[in-house]
């Protein structure tokens, strides 16, 4: 057992758990092709580890106080699973409650947690995983189940936005719910070490990500213009605060073009039309405008059009989600702290401090998080996408 290179000491725990488990699963004489509501199995390793197995497929008529009176009976320490799936809403619920009682997850190849149960899975405070022990794909609505086809879209988007919430609140990275989307019901993808690690479905050994929780925040304010870009490891530094000289950088603007305007004005003639992407020299900064050589011709481009090199904002293609904007970087700080989800602050060329969801997103899976959160009160509702061409770097706070 590898994947995450436990120490000997955790690798024989594991292996420990392991045989008890099978044993578990043997004893309760449990086929994992079978259709059967969830059971739930207690055991105790040779050291004291308690643990819990989740057992049978979910349905929506599954009473999950068994499962709150299986923990309150043995306070295990890790649940593990033997599913093939089932109700994607029903393994949410169990998620959450995991989650709720601060269990951990750990799963092994020998058993099987696919389809929704891959989502129950994600509820583990800590999560370990061998590879090809998780299984994801397509959901699908259940045979004979009838509606019109405006129905089924309609379901299928409400259901695709409370899965990419729930997952960013168990910690998991949303871009999981694309790679499951591109197999069809009938098919299974075993994630890799390399997936698991990439979509956050596992965690590292003793690490305790921050809680998640759906908490509403404070009465929102309305956020100062769009505010400044961020890096992964916040500076240390006075320099901190200090925005760099831009120098060089793209075109980056949610239409796909903007044009290159003959003065620091916005309603000063074109010179030319730029596509999304195309390489520039910046020469000079007027107020919000940058002074830019591009394609043969000199001219101007706002600061929200423009990707800087000598900024540090994310993945070129991917979207930001700000909640919030302060003009000092105290309260930003105070806010980050005290915030029930991940949010991050960062520095904006307009001097501002920018907060965000911490992590950045493709565009579809950003723009469905924002609709789901602000319509749960997760975020204010002046919170909005954005490419965050004016964030300078991550000023706090991990």
């Amino acid at each position: 057992m590898s994947l995450i290179s436990p120490s000997g000491g955790f690798e024989m725990m594991c292996n420990s758990l392991l045989r008890l488990v099978l044993a578990a699963v043997f004893l309760s004489g449990f086929s994992a092709s079978g259709r059967c509501d969830l059971a739930y199995e207690l055991g105790q390793t040779d050291d004291g580890l308690s643990f819990l197995i989740v057992q049978g497929d979910f349905t929506i008529d599954d009473d999950l106080a068994e499962f709150t009176a299986a923990v309150r009976a043995v306070n295990p320490s890790v649940v593990t699973f033997n599913s093939s799936g089932g109700n994607v809403v029903k393994a949410m619920e169990l998620g959450r409650l995991i989650r709720a009682y601060k269990l951990n997850t750990i799963q092994f190849r020998s058993l099987e947690c696919s389809s929704a149960c891959a989502l129950a899975f994600l509820g583990g405070v800590v999560r370990i995983a061998l590879p090809g022990s998780i299984g994801v794909h397509r959901a699908s609505f259940a045979d004979g189940h009838q509606m019109s086809a405006d129905d089924a879209v309609s379901s299928v988007q409400a259901m695709t936005a409370e899965v990419m919430s729930y997952m960013y609140n168990m910690g998991a990275d949303p871009g999981l719910l694309q790679l499951s989307l591109r197999y069809d019901a009938s098919d299974m993808r075993y994630l890799s070490v390399s997936e698991m690690q990439q979509f956050k479905v596992v965690t590292n050994i003793g690490d305790a990500p921050a809680e998640k929780p759906a908490s509403t925040y404070a009465p929102p304010i309305p956020p100062s213009p769009e505010v400044a870009k961020a890096p992964s490891t916040p500076p240390r530094s006075a320099d901190s605060l200090t925005i760099p000289t831009p120098r060089s950088g793209r075109i980056r603007h949610p239409k796909g073009q903007v044009p290159l305007k003959a003065k620091a004005d916005g309603k000063s003639p074109n010179l030319a039309t730029l596509s999304n992407g195309t390489p520039l020299q910046i020469l000079g900064n007027e107020e919000r405008w940058y002074r830019v050589r591009v394609r043969g011709f000199t001219g101007y481009l706002h600061h929200t059009w423009v990707y800087v090199d000598q900024f540090d904002s994310g993945p070129f293609a991917h979207r930001h989600i700000q909640v919030k904007s302060f003009a000092d970087l105290e309260s930003a700080k105070a806010f980050v702290r005290s915030s029930s989800l991940p949010v991050a602050a960062y520095l904006a060329t307009n001097g501002w401090f920018a907060i965000t969801l911490e992590d950045t997103f493709e565009q579809a899976v950003a723009k469905t998080l924002v609709s789901e959160m602000k319509a749960r009160g997760v975020i204010p509702d002046d919170s909005f996408m954005t490419y965050g061409n004016t964030y300078v770097r991550k000023v706090c706070c991990r």
